[in-house]
C-alpha cells in the first residue's frame, strides 16, 4: 500500500505522508481505519522510524489522522484537511497554468493534458 522510491528528490518523509494521503483520499483506507504502526511501516519500508513519526505527525496535525495511545493511529475524518489540500492544489495548478501560458502553451492545450491525465486515471 506504501512505497517509497529512492531515486525521489522528496525526503522519504514527504513520500510517506503522500502515500498515505492518496490512501486517503482514494479510500483504500476509510475513516476510523487502524494504519500501520510507526516501528510496521518503518519494517516494512526498510527506513527509520524516526522518518515515519515525522510523517505521521505531521498527518496528525493536518487533520488526516489521529492517535489514540496505546491503540495507534488511526484515519480521522479529514474533510477541513482535504479542502484545504485542494485549495493548495489548485493555488499550484494555478502558478503552473500561469507558467505554461507564458511558454506559449495555450489553454486548449493545458486543458487537453489534463483530459488526457483524467482519462488514464479512470482506466486505471
Amino acid at each position: 500500500m506504501f512505497s517509497i522510491n529512492y531515486r525521489d528528490s522528496r525526503p522519504i518523509y514527504e513520500q510517506v505522508k503522500d502515500s498515505m494521503r492518496r490512501a486517503i483520499i482514494t479510500g483504500v483506507v476509510k475513516v476510523d481505519d487502524k494504519i500501520p504502526s510507526v516501528r510496521d511501516l518503518a519494517g516494512q519500508l526498510a527506513i527509520n522510524p524516526n522518518t515515519i513519526q515525522k510523517a505521521y505527525r505531521e498527518l496528525e496535525n493536518e487533520g488526516y489522522i489521529y492517535s489514540v495511545p496505546g491503540k495507534g493511529s488511526f484515519v480521522g475524518e479529514c474533510r477541513e484537511a482535504l479542502e484545504g489540500r485542494k485549495a493548495v492544489l489548485f493555488g499550484e495548478l494555478d502558478m503552473t497554468v500561469s507558467e505554461l501560458s507564458h511558454l506559449g502553451v495555450t489553454a486548449n492545450e493545458i486543458c487537453g493534458h489534463i483530459m488526457n491525465r483524467n482519462s488514464k486515471e479512470e482506466r486505471a
